[in-house]
């Protein structure tokens, strides 16, 4: 284990360390060197674990951006608050193209919400490749 103090995971340095572990493996295959071998492992394995929580942060706050979205829309819709409900709408309408017939087809969201959206995108940056 890395005598690092913790830091919040991030997907990049988990990359990295992943990168140098399996270099670091991969000497010690060519050479024999066991504890070469050993340490590479290791650190290909703790960066694939931070990679792994940094995606799962990621996705925690993704929801979390929805649901409060949500929150928003619906607490300012029902108390008349349009400062509220106007703070992360949007129009939404995600067309998937046409027919063919030509007939338009796609999802029709008539009010969407931005930070329910901005918590979707955060959502699919961080899904488990």
């Amino acid at each position: 284990m890395s005598s690092n103090s913790y830091t919040q995971p991030s997907k990049t340095n988990g990359q990295l360390r992943s990168m140098k572990g399996t270099a670091v493996e991969a000497v010690g295959n060519a050479t024999g060197a066991q504890s070469w071998q050993k340490s590479g492992k290791d650190e290909h394995a703790e960066g694939e674990a931070e990679h792994k929580a940094a995606q799962a942060k990621g996705r925690a706050e993704g929801t979390k951006d929805r649901a409060m979205g949500y929150k928003d829309s619906v607490v300012g819709a029902v108390t008349g608050d349009k400062g509220q409900q106007a703070s992360g709408e949007s129009l939404v309408c995600a067309v998937t193209g046409l027919n063919g017939d030509g007939v338009l087809t796609g999802v029709f969201d008539g009010v969407g919400n931005a930070r329910n959206e901005k918590g979707q995108a955060q959502q699919d940056m961080n899904k488990s490749s």
